[in-house]
């Protein structure tokens, strides 16, 4: 078995900037990239693999012929999907719907969890997660009166802050945050308010009905409790354990073992350089470890956030 190593496919959008350039030391077509997905199988962006016995194929196509890369799982569509956002001006404000209401209203998506890792921010940086409306009538007045002060949590945030946002969160990335999202392989947005913008001299399409439908009232604080091992070579911590993924970060300085036995692992290098198995890897990576790749032999002076199921 091999490392799967994967391209990139870069978004643009109305509130992206241009830093994911001199992070992943590239070249890309606009100043508006605001988001790179680096690991998916979904429709709206597959990305291809870029080495090895599997090159030039998608992760989709995988997922439907190569079962045993990803230890046999059942599912339509590989699950989970990672990605890179660079938040030049602050996102929507917006929540995504679980499993059960994107299955039935939005043609059998997933529904959307999330976690973000929070890369780099301007000093003083904050975003949006959470609500103080205590019942969905409430909510709603809030909403169509506009009272988004008085509605809306924002919560400061600094470099290595990680934060989990179920579905059913109101949220929103604030201007001048780089950040690594993994998140449940769906993309069923619904927009509650997008600070009156216009794009091409149009406001973009709220979902408010839907919003209303999907957001968890009254809202309730996710705080995961990192659990941090220390072992040679580095540090390895477990940010988070939920029904849909569980991620680590790996401090990785010398020679360190990831010993795990799960499926299949999801690893992006967010800083340094070293080897994994061999295989030389640097920021900017992301790769898949297939089911029977065993343990994760590591050498260098790097951090690696790693997600499986």
């Amino acid at each position: 078995m091999e490392l799967l190593f994967l391209d990139k496919l870069f978004y643009e959008k109305i509130w992206g900037g241009n830093r994911l350039a001199k992070y992943f030391d590239t070249t890309l077509a606009s100043d508006k990239i605001g988001e790179c997905w680096t690991v998916s199988g979904h429709p709206n962006g597959d990305s291809t693999i870029i080495n090895g016995m599997h090159e030039g194929r998608t992760l989709s196509w995988l997922w439907q012929h190569e079962k045993s890369i990803f230890g046999n799982l059942k599912g339509a569509t590989f699950p989970l999907l990672i990605k890179i956002i660079d938040a030049k001006e602050d996102l929507s404000v917006q929540v995504h719907p679980n499993d059960h209401y994107a299955h039935h209203y939005e043609n059998g998506e997933r529904g959307k969890t999330e976690c973000w890792y929070i890369l780099d921010c301007e000093e003083g940086a904050e975003l949006i997660l959470g609500h103080r409306a205590a019942n969905k009538n409430e909510m709603e007045t809030m909403i169509r009166e506009e009272r988004w002060e008085e509605l809306l949590k924002k919560k400061r945030i600094k470099p290595g802050d990680f934060l989990y946002i179920p579905a059913g969160t109101i949220h929103s990335i604030g201007k001048g945050t780089l950040l690594l999202e993994i998140q449940q392989s769906s993309d069923v947005t619904y927009r509650v308010f997008d600070f009156n913008r216009l794009e091409e001299g149009k406001p973009r399409k709220l979902d408010i009905h839907k919003s209303l439908d999907v957001i968890s009232i009254p809202h309730q604080d996710h705080e995961s409790i990192p659990q941090m091992v220390h072992v040679a070579g580095g540090c390895q911590t477990r940010l988070v354990a939920t029904e849909h993924f569980t991620v680590w970060k790996l401090a990785v300085s010398g020679n360190q073992i990831f010993e795990h036995d799960e499926i299949f692992k999801l690893v992006s290098v967010i800083k340094g350089s070293g080897h994994v198995a061999g295989i030389e890897v640097n920021k900017g990576d992301h790769f898949i470890v297939p089911q029977q790749f065993g343990s994760m032999k590591m050498a260098g002076e790097m951090e690696m956030i790693v997600a499986h199921l």
